[in-house]
Parts: C-alpha cells; structure tokens; sequence
C-alpha cells in the first residue's frame, strides 16, 4: 500500500487553513455587529469618552482580523503563508495596543520605548519582506522567459 503523505499533508492543512478562515469570517462578522452596537451605545449615552475607547479598540480589532484573514485568503492561492501579511496584523496589533494604552493614559515611557523598537523590527522585517518578494517575482518572470513551457 502506497501512501502519500505529502498529498494527505496539504488536505489536512487545506481543511484546517479553511476552518480557520471560516471562524475569522464569523469573528468578523460578530465584530461589526459589536461595532454597530457601541455606537448606538454612543448615540444613546450622555457621556462619551468611556464609549469611544471601546469603539476604537473594536475598529482596531477587527483590523488585525482582517490582516490575518488576508494571509489566509492568499495562502489558498499561494500555498503559502506571505511574510508580508503576517508582519502587518502584528504591526496593526502592536498599534493597537500601544494607542489603547495611550488613550487609557496608563502608557508609560519604557512600555512606549519597547513597542517603538518592537515596531521598528517589525518595519525592517516589512520592508525585508518586500524586497524578498520582488526578488522571487524577478526570479520566476526570468525563468518563464528561458523556458516559456512551464
């Protein structure tokens, strides 16, 4: 019996890929609803500082949501996880958190200096990814060119 394990590898990770992709889909969804209802909260309430750090920490979620459904998204096409995709939800995270802290006025000044190295590592990483990126696509458009079978 023959089995190959490479093949049932990539169904399994298909699967789980697809199972993830579909609980990000709901996330989102429960998010915007969640969205929607902290500003009818906002609209119906006479003080508004308190609601619109919630708002912001929920708009702001659900932008690291749609960072991490992208690189999913893409890994069906590509079948593989982009560095690109992964580095920006961590950078949009790690904004995140700083600017709810910032606006909780609990950021202090070595919590600020280790997110801005962490954010800087994080760009350089980007920035890597990037020229990678263009390095393989530069790599493949020439060997399409010697050999146009493939």
């Amino acid at each position: 019996m023959d089995v190959n394990f490479h093949k049932i590898f990539n169904k399994v990770i298909n699967v789980d890929f697809g199972v993830m992709l579909i609980a990000l889909v709901i996330a989102l969804g429960i998010g915007v609803i969640k969205l929607f209802y902290t500003i009818f909260q906002l609209l119906s309430s006479t003080g508004i500082t308190g609601k619109y750090l919630d708002l912001i920490t929920d708009v702001l979620t659900l932008f690291v949501l749609v960072e991490l459904s992208k690189s999913l998204v893409d890994y069906f096409d590509t079948h593989r996880l982009r560095m690109t995709f992964i580095v920006d939800a961590a950078i949009v995270f790690f904004i995140r958190e700083t600017m709810i802290l910032a606006f909780q006025h609990k950021l202090q000044s070595a919590d600020a200096y280790s997110m801005s190295a962490l954010l800087l590592v994080l760009t350089i990483l980007r920035i890597g990814s990037i020229f990678m990126f263009q390095r393989e696509l530069k790599i493949s458009v020439t060997t399409l060119e010697k050999d146009p079978k493939n």
